[in-house]
């Protein structure tokens, strides 16, 4: 299994969903740096399951602990270890995923690789609760990236096919809940301040490097950069953003390409979408196999699911996001 992340910034995950606990350790944080647990917290609240009927009701208070590289708000250069604890857990209906996998689910591929001793109870280290960990990570670099005039922003802008103008559609969300199922949704994330050349060519270009990262997030299924698929559609003329003069600096006169050429930051706003699929546990009745006997069968999942999981993978995107730049900027 692999539970690490990044070059010179590293991140460790921890854990798991119906575990103790689920933590992260940071390596290649500088030393002498205000370590804000009070912004670490507020972006784990954000992400927070049981904050109103729209998401999960589990009830986790996700109660920010340091427990290493830190002195009186101040790192000190060792590995920085964080966590939050499980407290409300209840594994009573994952008792059976392993001889009956759900749909959407990691549990089929799962049992199989790892013989049938990978942790089946809320999905294990394949759960969307480890995400948390990335929440920590990420907001841990956020004064570093404010002193270098660096903000990274995601939002909603799509659930279920539907537009999002301002707030969150409740009524569509509730609908899809009545009916024992979920919405997929799409996000855009926009960093700027980002100084012009940083990243690598090819493997550690900022798109690999983003795009590796948001497909750590368990429900991510696409990303895309800039105008992203609807190149495909356009004529050069039409993509190029040409250059200009504004203010003494040089700047596009359109962003298609979403601030990054060859690889490398280019000045303008880097923007990128994530499309986040339908929550894959539902209420309705589904069709699988019996492991044991190899012959189908009707599965109906019982438990607390988001109906929509993309209200709370934004922190998720945000957060690991601005980890990602993090590490780009201390190579």
């Amino acid at each position: 299994m692999s539970f690490s992340f990044g070059r010179n910034l590293v991140m460790h995950v921890f854990g798991e969903s119906h575990g103790a606990l689920v933590g992260v350790i940071v390596e290649g944080f500088p030393t002498g740096l205000r370590i804000d647990e009070g912004r670490i917290q507020a972006e784990l609240d954000k992400r927070r399951p049981g904050t109103s009927a729209m998401v999960t009701q589990r009830k986790e208070t996700d109660q920010l602990k340091i427990l290493s590289g830190n002195i009186n708000g101040i790192s000190t250069g060792a590995p920085i270890t964080m966590i939050i604890e499980n407290k409300d857990v209840d594994s009573s209906s994952y008792v059976d995923f392993k001889r009956r996998p759900r749909p959407g689910h990691a549990d089929f591929p799962a049992t199989v690789k790892y013989g049938g001793h990978s942790d089946i109870r809320g999905s294990g280290v394949f759960s969307g609760r480890m995400t948390a960990a990335l929440v920590m990570a990420g907001a841990l670099v956020r004064g570093y990236l404010d002193d270098r005039g660096i903000s990274v922003e995601a939002r909603l802008t799509q659930i279920g096919g539907y537009a999002i103008e301002g707030r969150l559609p409740e009524s569509i969300i509730s609908k899809a809940k009545e009916d024992g199922d979920s919405l997929g949704s799409l996000a855009a994330c926009t960093i700027e301040g980002m100084p012009v050349g940083i990243g690598e060519p090819m493997f550690e270009s900022i798109e690999s490097v983003i795009a590796h990262a948001m497909y750590s997030i368990p429900a991510v299924k696409g990303v895309s950069f800039g105008a992203g698929f609807e190149c495909a559609k356009m004529r050069g003329s039409e993509f190029n953003d040409q250059y200009r003069m504004e203010g003494g600096k040089i700047v596009t006169t359109s962003n298609n390409n979403g601030g990054i050429l060859g690889g490398l930051s280019n000045g303008m706003p880097i923007v990128f979408h994530v499309a986040i699929k339908p929550t894959p546990s539902i209420s309705r009745p589904q069709m699988t196999v019996d492991l044991d006997s190899g012959k189908e069968c009707e599965m109906t999942i019982n438990g607390r699911h988001d109906p929509c999981i993309g209200i709370r993978a934004i922190p998720v995107i945000e957060n690991l996001t601005a980890f990602c730049m993090a590490d780009l900027l201390l190579r």
